[in-house]
């Protein structure tokens, strides 16, 4: 296996293999995961009086065959000596505490990847964790990424979108909790004893979600007949445009979550909010996105314009009909994107085809994002009640409630006497039903949406499905 040579952030040579997964030391490591994995509870414990479960010996090997897979690949990568020094100590302790419910804090205190962005760079990862919009439950996985950081992009951070702890990487190879829809490597996942003051990194895979943005956005485009300019359309089958694309469009929205005026905390997902305020917050961030490309686009950048359509078409294409009609707070968002532009004839559903005026569309999805500030800037001088309120007539000016919505008919329809985040129980599941149109979408996308479970790169698609 030939290595090479990739420079860090001060400028000094760091040695890494070509790939790590080519290694044989990966497979026996992934092996050694995958036969761990089914013997876990949901808090990633092993209960050794459960049935199949195995002998505690059994479990103490398996877990030696990772601790030695780790310990030979780790020379391959320097930069994680210093993580897997600690990942290797942790998996010892959680085998010598009879395999309780897992604390990795220090190996993730220890694994800073954020620290040193090199584009190429790549890690093993092994964590007790849940995989986001994966599986829910904290088991043992192993991934090996790559980071994604050209000199584009590492340029637009420095000089106007700082966001520090912000990680675009790719697939190497994964275990099986990442064989799902799960396209992100958070701290916040994995199994510790208690959750660090301030979390230092966070990874998005853009090979993954690009593969999915290609394979549903394309099949939309079949099936409701829309004239894509050329640039759009080459975009469209380009992965490696798609994922320079969302790489951005990633960066953009994660740190739009601590800018603007805020009436709330940024890390509103700890709070206990109808789920329509959750679906203006990512709206929000996607649209910020948006309006920075256009900038961006103006500016002569050749990222800007992919950036747009990138999020027009996950958006109004994939977010709506993804995923269950529970609360789906970002299904919320594509609906209410779709309906602004189409309310303001952007978008026209009409003969059977779907036809979009490109030359309004940026101003009109701007319009929107400016309506979510305006409700944002103007909710610091509400009670919390109030501006949820507020929200929702946004929401519904556009999208029609459930009949038997209580919220739908105003405050003299709850019981105000109760604390603002009882109400909550008084939302319905879906509250904003799907319209017709976006039902009849739903039955022609569905096989195609679950056809991209564990995507990435087209051309790991063959492996990632077997």
């Amino acid at each position: 296996m030939t290595e090479i040579l990739v420079q860090d952030a001060v400028g000094g040579a760091i040695a890494t293999a070509a790939r790590v997964v080519e290694h044989p030391a990966w497979r026996t490591l992934k092996d050694a995961v995958e036969e761990i994995r089914p013997w876990q509870s949901k808090d990633g414990s092993i209960d050794f009086d459960a049935e199949a479960a195995p002998a505690r010996a059994t479990a103490e090997h398996a877990v030696e065959r990772v601790t030695a897979a780790v310990e030979e690949l780790s020379p391959l990568l320097p930069h994680d000596a210093v993580y897997h020094r600690a990942l290797v100590a942790d998996l010892r302790k959680w085998a010598d505490s009879a395999f309780d419910v897992p604390d990795f804090l220090d190996s993730l205190l220890a694994f800073q990847p954020a620290a040193n962005r090199v584009d190429g760079l790549q890690h093993l990862v092994v964590f007790p964790m849940y995989t986001q919009n994966g599986n829910p439950d904290r088991n043992l996985e192993a991934v090996v990424l790559r980071m994604v950081w050209p000199e584009w992009l590492a340029e637009l951070e420095a000089t106007r979108y700082d966001n520090p702890l912000f990680c675009g990487i790719t697939f190497e190879d994964f275990t099986a909790g990442y064989d799902t829809n799960s396209a992100v490597l958070f701290p916040e996942t994995i199994a510790v004893r208690e959750a660090p003051e301030r979390f230092s990194w966070g990874g998005i895979f853009c090979d993954r979600e690009a593969a999915r943005f290609r394979r549903v956005t394309a099949a939309a485009v079949d099936i409701l007949g829309v004239e894509l300019p050329d640039d759009i359309a080459a975009m469209v089958h380009d992965q490696e445009r798609c994922e320079k694309a969302f790489v951005l469009w990633d960066m953009v929205h994660d740190r739009t979550h601590s800018h603007g005026d805020l009436p709330f905390d940024p890390f509103m997902i700890k709070q206990r909010q109808p789920f329509w305020m959750y679906g203006l917050e990512e709206l929000r961030c996607d649209l910020t996105a948006f309006k920075e490309a256009v900038k961006l686009e103006a500016e002569g950048n050749a990222h800007g314009r992919d950036v747009q359509y990138a999020v027009l078409f996950d958006r109004m294409f994939r977010f709506p009909v993804t995923g269950d009609r529970v609360r789906n707070y970002d299904g919320l968002g594509g609906q209410l994107l779709f309906a602004y532009l189409h309310k303001h004839d952007v978008v026209r559903w009409t003969d059977n085809q779907l036809k979009i005026d490109w030359e309004r569309a940026p101003q009109i999805t701007n319009q929107l994002c400016a309506d979510i500030e305006t409700l944002y800037r103007e909710g610091i001088d509400r009670p919390k009640l109030v501006h949820w309120f507020k929200a929702y007539e946004l929401v519904s000016g556009y999208l029609a409630p459930h009949p038997g919505s209580r919220w739908a008919k105003g405050p003299d329809a709850l019981d105000l006497t109760q604390p603002p985040r009882k109400l909550v129980d008084d939302v319905l599941p879906d509250e904003f039903p799907l319209s017709m149109f976006y039902e009849a979408l739903s039955k022609k996308l569905k096989d195609v949406i679950a056809s991209t479970k564990g995507i990435t790169a087209d051309d790991k698609a063959e492996r990632v499905a077997a």
